[in-house]
């Protein structure tokens, strides 16, 4: 399941790059870049207790906001 966080939040700084005002978009853009940037390189060396709330409460909104998104 990390490796998943970590396409979500790769895909999102990658779209941030060419288009910097989808930032304003997505709600805790920057915070979704961070995770990656912490699963990738082990910084505090993330729980999986903080994964799995991630995943239980914040990957459903996410998931709302980028179908709010295409259907745009």
């Amino acid at each position: 399941m990390e490796r998943h966080l970590e396409i979500i939040g790769e895909a999102l700084n990658r779209i941030l790059k060419r288009e910097p005002s989808f930032e304003d978009r997505v709600k805790n853009a920057k915070s979704i870049i961070g995770l990656r940037n912490q699963i990738i390189h082990a910084y505090d060396n993330i729980s999986d207790e903080n994964i799995w709330s991630i995943l239980i409460n914040h990957l459903p909104k996410l998931k709302n906001e980028i179908n709010r998104l295409l259907e745009l």
